[in-house]
């Protein structure tokens, strides 16, 4: 996720800079065609015309992409609210008669988070979880292919256990039941979202559409004869191709990228919490950070 409003304009350019090769060498072809072999020109209100409809498509696209973003942050609130939730119902109802194991459960949590945003972004999902859960689990984490998913099967049995032991009532059992759901369902939801693409079509025909727009205006743009027509052509591209490459780029918010929901650091805050809830002092230090993200 951008933290700063101030972003490198190497980034920026990068995004698009072929795009505006692209534009630059057909802007440029067309200016010499109409000095030197054939007076090309058609009039300015048909490229207009066509450049608001674009502008409309892309204000559609940014609010889809948006809402996409959006929904992956407000999924990972209920993650964290859910994963706190937990540890105090844990800590509430068994009145820490059985420390062991809800440190257990609690750091699994921990475990958990990291591994469904390792899971969400392509990466190993059980990538540094030995920190977190015994060699046992993770030896059998190993045989399941969705590794989240089995975490929160640990959870309910050690939720049964504490049921067997007369530490918890079938009331209590339900409500920590209830909560596994919860968090689940979260997970769930971002899988939908990972899974889920725009299909490619939107794309390829929004990019045709600019350049047929940019095509057009860059003969509207002849009639001016002086190269002064190169630039402008290029600096009217900028805010279309830029308001593109952010559409695309916010749409798939689990993709390691800058715009990326931050479920890394969404899950070092849970780590921060849930450690602090159980009293343990090894809190993971705060990392300087001198990008213009956090992932």
């Amino acid at each position: 996720m951008i933290i700063k409003t101030r972003i490198p304009l190497k980034y920026l350019f990068n995004k698009i800079k072929w795009k505006l090769l692209i534009v630059t060498l057909l802007s440029t072809a067309f200016y010499f065609i109409s000095e030197f072999l054939v007076d090309i020109s058609i009039p300015i209100s048909i490229g207009v015309f066509l450049g608001s409809a674009i502008a409309l498509l892309l204000s559609f696209k940014l609010s889809q992409s948006y809402d996409r973003w959006w929904e992956a942050r407000k999924i990972w609130g209920s993650i964290v609210n859910d994963s706190r939730s937990l540890v105090i119902q844990l800590k509430s109802f068994s009145e820490n008669k059985d420390k062991d194991l809800v440190n257990k459960i609690a750091y699994r949590q921990m475990a958990w988070c990291y591994s469904l945003s390792q899971s969400l972004r392509g990466f190993n999902a059980l990538e540094n979880l030995s920190t977190f859960i015994s060699k046992r689990e993770l030896d059998l984490l190993k045989t399941h292919q969705n590794a989240p998913l089995k975490l929160l099967d640990f959870h309910s049995e050690n939720i049964q256990e504490l049921k067997r032991k007369n530490l918890i009532n079938s009331y209590q059992q339900v409500q920590l039941d209830q909560t596994l759901v919860n968090l689940c369902s979260s997970m769930g939801k971002a899988e939908r979202i990972k899974n889920t693409v725009f299909p490619t079509t939107y794309a390829l025909t929004l990019n045709i559409f600019i350049y047929t727009f940019l095509i057009l205006l860059s003969l509207s743009l002849t009639e001016l004869h002086s190269l002064v027509e190169i630039p402008l052509e290029i600096l009217i591209s900028i805010p279309f191709f830029m308001l593109e490459k952010i559409a695309f780029s916010i749409q798939d918010p689990f993709e390691n990228n800058p715009t990326d929901t931050p479920i890394t650091s969404i899950s070092k805050t849970i780590e921060t919490n849930l450690k602090q809830l159980i009293g343990d002092d090894n809190i993971p230090a705060t990392e300087k950070n001198d990008e213009f993200y956090v992932l």
